[in-house]
C-alpha cells in the first residue's frame, strides 16, 4: 500500500520516510491536490514552527482539502511532532500580529509554549521519555507496556476534552500530552521514526488499522 504524507514545507522528512520504508510501506510526500484527494490515509509531519506548517499548506491551497479528508471523509490520519500540533484549533509559535495562529481545528485543543518550573528541565525538551498510555486504543493497545520515545519540542498540546488524550509523559512534575487518538485521528508529539523498535511498532499499528478498513 502507499501512504500519503502531506508536505507541509516545515522540516526535513527524510527520517520519517525511512521509518515507513523500514516497515514495508511505500510513501508519497506531496502537496499535490489530486494526490491528497485520492489518499486512503494521511500523515501530517513537521519539524518547525506552527505558523510555517500552516502556511505551507495554505500556500499550496490544500488546507481545506486536508480538513475535509479528515473530518468529513474520515480517513485515518496521524500527525507527528508539529503535525500533531497542527491538528489543534490554535497555536502560538511563529509570527502573527495576534500571536495566535489558526490550526486545522480537528482536535479541540490549543498548542502553547512549554514552560519549565525548575532548572532540572529545559526548553526545548529534548530526549527520551517513558510514554504512559492514558487509554487503550490503536496506538497504545491494552497490551502496551511503557516504552521510551524520543522527543524534541518547545510547545505542547492542551486538550479541552480529556477523552482525546492517548498518552502523556511526566515533565517537571506534571503530565504533558504527547499523543492523541479520536476516531480516525491520531497524533504523536514524539518522533516514532527516531524511537527505534518501539516507534516502528507504533507506526506498524497505525498501518495495520488502515489495512483493516
Amino acid at each position: 500500500m502507499e501512504l500519503t504524507i502531506v508536505d507541509t514545507k516545515a522540516g526535513n522528512f527524510g527520517s520519517l520516510l525511512n521509518g515507513f520504508e523500514k516497515i514495508g510501506i511505500t510513501v508519497n510526500l506531496t502537496q499535490n491536490y489530486d494526490d491528497i484527494h485520492k489518499a486512503r490515509a494521511l500523515v501530517i509531519p513537521g519539524v518547525s514552527a506552527f505558523a510555517r506548517g500552516m502556511k505551507g499548506m495554505q500556500d499550496a491551497g490544500i488546507t481545506d482539502l486536508v480538513k475535509k479528508k479528515i473530518s468529513q471523509d474520515k480517513i485515518p490520519t496521524i500527525g507527528i511532532c508539529l503535525g500533531m500540533q497542527l491538528l489543534a484549533k490554535t497555536g502560538c509559535e511563529g509570527f502573527h500580529k495576534d500571536n495566535v495562529i489558526e490550526g486545522l481545528g480537528i482536535i479541540d485543543a490549543q498548542v502553547i509554549k512549554l514552560r519549565s518550573l525548575t532548572e532540572n528541565y529545559r526548553v526545548p525538551n529534548i530526549g527520551w521519555y517513558n510514554v504512559n498510555a492514558e487509554k487503550p486504543g490503536v496506538l497504545f493497545p491494552e497490551t502496551y507496556k511503557t516504552d521510551s520515545f524520543y522527543h524534541v519540542h518547545s510547545y505542547h498540546m492542551v486538550c479541552n476534552d480529556n477523552d482525546d488524550i492517548a498518552a502523556t509523559i511526566q515533565y517537571d512534575g506534571r503530565s504533558i500530552v504527547v499523543s492523541i487518538e479520536k476516531d480516525n485521528v491520531f497524533g504523536c508529539q514524539f518522533h516514532p521514526e527516531k524511537s527505534q523498535d518501539a516507534g516502528l511498532d507504533l507506526l506498524s499499528r497505525f498501518v495495520k488499522e488502515i489495512k483493516a478498513l
